[in-house]
């Protein structure tokens, strides 16, 4: 992210602020011994300092969708960052370099974010905005004068560059195996009855649809038609049972009759 941010930087400049000038445009510390040996007409753009833009930190997941508009994962929002350079002029007269830090001052406030056709490579995949900003008073834990005096050089005049570049947080979450099969919807009791239908109503298991001790075929009490004792719809319990064809009463084999007296 950072490279392509310097890239964007460095092309901006060069096309907006320099023109057809020979100034070389280079991201090096300005330190006392840099400067030494600087022996040419110089833009340096350095960078001493990244942070995050908790302002604009997001919540929750963003979906990523396929050709056919269905969701294939989900990602953690990009987080913002805050890139502040130290741009300053070198050339042999002050004059010079206050023509050039004119320019630069003018380049920036023309744009509030990097030209999209300058951004290149996974930041312009992003497709968001990288906002700018130049010449905004420091933080109050940060000076100029104490980036100078931990470079080891001379205060001399500067402009501060603020870029804000998202950036991917490579958390991704892949989103379940879609459904496709219709539903199904299976409803039954216990034992076989009653007996599991599915949705189109179609029975599944079960032994024929009547319930156990109804009198129905296969009922377990030995009934043939609803008899009790199986023995052709006798009455048991009176010690007489009844012929099924006449309707005589005649004795029941199965119990003795009691004698009177």
């Amino acid at each position: 992210m950072i490279q392509e941010v310097d890239s964007a930087l460095q092309a901006l400049i060069q096309r907006e602020a320099i023109g057809a000038r020979d100034v070389e445009v280079v991201f090096d510390a300005p330190t006392k011994e840099w400067s030494s040996r600087r022996n040419a007409p110089t833009i340096d753009v350095y960078l001493y300092d990244i942070r995050e833009d908790l302002r604009r930190r997001e919540r929750g997941l963003l979906n990523e969708y396929d050709d056919e508009r269905r969701i294939t994962a989900r990602h953690l929002p990009p987080r913002y960052f805050k890139l502040s350079y130290l741009v300053t002029a070198w050339t042999q007269r002050p004059e010079d370099e206050h023509r050039l830090l004119s320019g630069l001052l003018s380049c920036f406030l023309r744009h509030d974010a990097l030209p999209t056709d300058l951004v290149t490579g996974p930041l312009a995949e992003l497709g968001l905005s990288v906002p700018v900003s130049i010449a905004l008073p420091p933080p109050e834990d940060r000076s100029f004068a104490d980036v100078w005096s931990a470079l080891g050089g001379e205060l001399k005049p500067s402009l501060d560059l603020v870029v804000c570049a998202p950036t991917p947080t490579g958390r991704v979450y892949e989103a379940a195996t879609l459904v496709d099969q219709p539903p199904r919807v299976s409803i039954g009791g216990t034992d076989g009855w009653p007996p599991r239908e599915e949705a189109n109503g179609r029975p599944r298991g079960g032994a024929g649809g009547s319930p156990p001790g109804d009198g129905g075929p296969g009922d377990d009490d030995g009934g043939d038609g609803g008899s009790r004792d199986g023995d052709g719809g006798g009455e048991a319990g009176n010690g007489t049972s009844r012929d099924g064809a006449s309707g005589t009463a005649r004795p029941n084999p199965r119990r003795p009759r009691k004698r009177s007296g």
